[in-house]
């Protein structure tokens, strides 16, 4: 009855209320066809209060909300690949970090964005290496009109936020810049506790400079600053098996960084043909301090320390594409960029490591009827190291890890069905791979485990059938049902050899894995009436180890549901979201977090065409919940914000 009761409660929701503004899981249509990219528009970001890109993702049909509690980071998982398999990317260029491949998306606010884009599954071979799972992308801000003035000035239980675009539009010329910050110094639990080192605080500027000699080509230069500081949540769990039960991390991080600096080009060449250019230099710096005890004043225990890291990574790509005839169109990319990870702990050297990944990749579109289309791609991609300096901490001695190298071959294809203007019909297949992270080859973790230069890709073989549905008046239907194969997973082997030194067996990452994750997900958007809308979706994920059926993959949810419904009337605008998801595991081993069912409310009024105010409640049950066992997310929380729009 507990998993029955939200499901039934949300659906009689949605018979009742709608949201006109809201199209949940919208899919962009071209050419009166319907592509594979989900898309969040900034409308509904600002609409439904998501705030940072972690929560508005979790908005869509095949997407879980993560999060890696040790580190206290916001993270996704795309139909159950992670980040490290689904890069990130903003305006087309990676921003994921160079170490590990994560990227902290609670980090990356959506104030300054026009829309997010995902690629599930076989996401095209043009976006370069290490799509494993998909794609993420981040579109900034265009300005229409000779100047635009929008931002906002919010207070959100715990702390505030406020941004700030300003943007003009010339014949040739525009310029759009951004400012905003976000901070929160704590937040509360259900039982109205505040929980301890729960802060965070993020700020961002960015501005972007263009020249638009046509309508058909662009130039433009951009620059991102953003400043994070949170603190890391202490474990509160009961798993006895956790390390963290019996050593308790007291970490906080007073930086996580990063700047961009980026070109990016659109050149008509001719009628049928086209050339994209970027370039870009992208920058990550953050200080991790791990304290004694809970007051977060000494540093004087074996695990206490300061860790810093500096990377960067510098990289270009080019995107050719020619319509060969009325049929048949070709587009290929090149793909270089240049990762460098430089870490140390206080009072040790920095230690640097340095990859070079290519790719070139090739894609071909045939259009056989009005009916049928046909789509083909393939890319070869190419890492290689260049320099991996480990050290010794016992004899104070820098040395060079082996040069390692590896490639990797991705194909796809699919073919669609398009019967009429308002139904389409499209089964893809792809092989689909992920290269090995500089942590994965080369980290002791702690001393635990035996660094593997020599990992090789991982790869994965996706299946997928989807079907989009307009074709019933003021109802839109999406559905799609999938299989992924994946060889080499990249997994930790325990007990590879003993440690004579420390009188323990250490662990290995090594290509041993084989798992397969299937499912299917569907979403329906229904316009009851002027100012009436309601929308849900659903997913079904499984996810298999084939070697050892014991050992669970973690923190994504077989069944997740999602609801929107809201009410707009002259200048009122009511609305209520709710999803609910089933029980995720947390360790290999067998914790769980319990299942959940969360609802939200808020609207908004127009004062007049220039302000609107706006205040609403999220978690209204003030239900107890968590993404991970042992640490808890926000109970009942509050916001009020005045919007402004010259």
């Amino acid at each position: 009855m507990k998993t029955r009761a939200p499901l039934l409660f949300i659906f009689s929701l949605i018979s009742s209320f709608s949201y006109a503004q809201v199209n949940l899981g919208e899919v962009v249509i071209t050419s009166q066809r319907q592509d594979s990219s989900s898309v969040i528009g900034q409308k509904t970001m600002t609409q439904l209060q998501r705030l940072n890109v972690a929560s508005a993702l979790n908005l869509l049909p095949g997407i879980t909300l993560g999060n890696i509690g040790p580190r206290n980071e916001s993270v996704v998982y795309l139909r159950g690949f992670d980040l490290r398999q689904v890069p990130v990317f903003i305006d087309g260029i990676p921003v994921y970090v160079p170490y590990d491949g994560y990227v902290d998306l609670a980090r990356f606010t959506t104030y300054d964005l026009s829309k997010i884009t995902v690629s599930k599954g076989n996401a095209s071979v043009l976006y370069g290496p290490n799509t494993m799972g998909g794609a993420i992308n981040l579109v900034s801000k265009q300005p229409t009109r000779k100047l635009e003035v929008q931002g906002n000035l919010g207070w959100l239980s715990g702390g505030y936020d406020g941004a700030l675009n300003i943007g003009s539009r010339w014949k040739k010329f525009y310029v759009q810049a951004g400012v905003s910050k976000f901070q929160r110094d704590y937040f509360k639990l259900p039982n109205d506790s505040k929980r301890e080192n729960s802060y965070n605080s993020d700020a961002k500027v960015n501005v972007k400079l263009a020249y638009t000699p046509n309508a058909n080509s662009e130039y433009a230069i951009g620059y991102v600053n953003q400043h994070g500081e949170k603190g890391t949540p202490v474990y509160a769990g009961k798993d006895t098996l956790n390390s963290q039960f019996k050593s308790p991390r007291f970490w906080k991080w007073p930086y996580w960084d990063k700047q961009s600096l980026y070109f990016l080009s659109n050149t008509k060449l001719d009628s049928s043909s086209y050339l994209k250019v970027r370039a870009f230099y992208d920058q990550f710096r953050n200080r991790l301090e791990s304290y004694d005890d809970a007051k977060y004043t000494t540093q004087t225990k074996p695990y206490a320390f300061t860790s810093f890291y500096d990377d960067y990574s510098v990289g270009a790509n080019a995107e050719y594409g020619r319509a060969l005839s009325s049929a048949n169109s070709i587009k290929a990319a090149l793909h270089y960029k240049k990762d460098i990870h430089r870490e140390n702990n206080a009072g040790e050297p920095v230690r640097k490591t340095s990859d070079n990944t290519y790719s070139a990749g090739l894609t071909d579109e045939h259009q056989f009827s009005e009916k049928w289309r046909a789509t083909a791609g393939v890319s070869f991609n190419a890492r290689e190291s260049d320099g991996a300096e480990e050290y010794n901490s016992t004899t104070k001695v820098i040395s060079q890890f082996p040069a390692n190298k590896n490639n990797a071959v991705n194909v796809q294809a699919s073919l669609s069905y398009q019967p009429t203007s308002s139904r389409f019909l499209e089964a893809s297949f792809g092989r689909m791979t992920r290269f090995a992270t500089i942590k994965d080859r080369y980290s002791y973790r702690l001393g635990t485990a035996i660094p593997n230069p020599d990992l090789k890709a991982e790869q994965a073989t996706h299946y997928e059938l989807k079907y989009n549905d307009v074709s019933i008046a003021r109802l839109r239907i999406q559905a799609a049902v999938f299989y992924s194969r994946i060889n080499d997973v990249i997994q930790m082997v325990n007990n590879v050899k003993f440690d004579t030194a420390a009188s323990r067996w250490q662990s290995q990452m090594q290509n041993k894995g084989r798992a397969e994750f299937y499912g299917g997900e569907a979403s329906f958007n229904y316009q009851i009436t002027t100012g009436l809308n309601a929308g849900v979706n659903y997913s079904y994920i499984t996810r298999k180890n084939l070697d050892n059926k014991a050992l669970h993959f973690t923190d994504v949810p077989e069944h997740k549901l999602t609801g929107i419904i809201g009410y707009a009337i002259k200048r009122l605008e009511l609305n209520v979201d709710g999803s609910y998801n089933s029980f995720r595991y947390s360790t290999s081993y067998g914790t769980k977090a319990p299942g959940f069912f969360l609802l939200n409310g808020g609207g908004s009024f127009i004062i007049n065409k220039y302000l609107k105010f706006s205040a609403g409640v999220n978690n209204i049950f003030d239900k107890e919940y968590m993404l991970v066992e042992g640490y808890p997310e926000q109970g009942r929380n509050f916001f009020t914000k005045l919007l402004f729009n010259l």
